[in-house]
């Protein structure tokens, strides 16, 4: 296989450089990658206007939703495009996204199981950077087994009115708008009585609270419902048919986090290679270090993979193929990868690896800030458990675990007091 660039693939790449140097300012090359607390998804009014402007200034230039059909905004590109504009946006300055979820997890949703009026409504602005969109599924007794929710929507003539609590929700703090999943029937199995809605995060009885974690930061909240009131037309595909929907939600979410949106694995090993041009082992310098570069060579070796799988599951996205278990070593993988990098560079840290310092070692606190972070990457997207069942039964063909709570009605389910 040629990972060269081709013609057109070259070509496209000098247009987007020359719109990125035209409208955004260029990474020094010894700029240091920020992370955590200090840069940690700001959430002040100033920073989400930044996000906006940006993403509407994409939009413009025609540089938003690449993949994304011509009808909703998009420009009907390909994945490799969609690739070349990430890998060359990454090298200049550009605000923090908040349109993550909306673009990665609720657009596509939508564009599978909306309406046309939906699609019209919603997916453009979410383009525009109009709205900003936050997941809520889990929730304190039903976090991996989503299924297992409990959150209530009761049918009262044209509109859904929704009582219960969702916690873990990324940036529910500032969204506009939400995809909720419920439970409609508790005399259907479990996976039967879900019904999926878009929700308006300003509707009245919508409390959210963020939660402080370990980081310092709070990115995560809780949200709870009394009461809240949603019309019909906001509901999205069939009563009872919320599984099904919530499956193409996660099935994105899991690709999206696998191939690196946000923190990707090429920015690990940037950030390492610059870690061991000023840190020591044994006398040596570290990027001299016989150990040190072969633990080195063996990540990058492991990078390279993850990225190619994950070019090979967003081509077939890209294709309008619905996202495949495949997402799930994706993202079991980089989590592992992450976690196992971020130890290796605080210990070639020496001493100074227990600190979180922004100036350890001229790294920012990045592999600090990394680690401590691990377990909400490790979980988000479903747990680690829970991706290798997915592995197990769908790519090896394993028989699946024994469950108890199969075929009986919800209610019937056992619950712990």
């Amino acid at each position: 296989m040629d990972f060269n660039d081709t013609p057109e693939e070259a070509a496209f790449r000098q247009e987007v450089h020359a719109w990125l140097e035209a409208n955004a300012e260029k990474k020094q090359a010894d700029e240091a990658a920020v992370f955590g607390p200090t840069a940690e998804l700001k959430t002040s009014q100033k920073s989400i206007d930044a996000s906006r402007t940006w993403q509407g200034k994409k939009f413009d230039g025609g540089w938003a939703g690449i993949t994304w059909p011509k009808a909703y905004g998009g420009r009907g590109g390909t994945a490799m495009e969609n690739i070349v504009f990430r890998q060359e946006e990454s090298l200049f300055k550009v605000p923090e996204d908040v349109f993550g979820l909306g673009i990665g997890l609720a657009a596509p949703t939508i564009m599978v199981h909306g309406t046309e009026a939906q699609k019209q409504k919603f997916l453009k602005p979410t383009l525009q950077g109009e709205l900003i969109w936050c997941q809520l599924f889990s929730e304190p007794s039903a976090g991996s087994d989503l299924a297992g929710l409990r959150t209530k929507a009761v049918k009262e003539g044209d509109e859904w009115v929704i009582n219960g609590q969702k916690v873990w929700n990324s940036g529910a703090q500032y969204a506009d708008w939400g995809i909720l999943v419920t439970r409609t029937d508790f005399d259907a199995p479990k996976h039967k009585g879900l019904t999926y809605f878009l929700i308006d995060m300003k509707s009245p009885g919508i409390d959210v609270r963020p939660i402080q974690q370990i980081t310092g930061g709070s990115s995560f909240s809780e949200v709870f419902f009394t009461d809240v009131r949603i019309p019909d037309e906001n509901r999205l595909d069939a009563v009872g048919n919320g599984w099904a929907v919530s499956i193409t939600t996660l099935m994105n979410e899991r690709v999206m986090i696998g191939s690196g949106r946000g923190l990707s694995p090429t920015l690990m090993m940037s950030e390492i290679s610059r870690l061991t041009s000023i840190a020591y082992v044994d006398g040596i310098l570290a990027e001299q270090h016989p150990a040190v570069r072969q633990r080195i060579a063996g990540y990058y070796a492991r990078v390279k993979a993850l990225e190619l799988t994950g070019q090979r599951v967003l081509s077939a996205v890209a294709k309008g193929e619905r996202p495949g278990p495949e997402g799930s070593a994706l993202k079991l993988s980089t989590g592992i990868l992450q976690q196992e990098i971020a130890a290796f560079a605080m210990e070639l840290q020496g001493p100074l690896g227990i600190m979180r310092s922004t100036d350890t070692l001229a790294c920012n606190g990045f592999w600090q800030e990394l680690y401590i972070r691990i377990p909400a990457t490790r979980i988000a997207g479903g747990s680690d458990e829970i991706q290798r069942n997915i592995i197990g039964e769908r790519i090896l063909g394993l028989p699946p675990e024994q469950r108890v709570d199969k075929g009986i009605p919800f209610k019937d389910i056992p619950v712990g007091r």
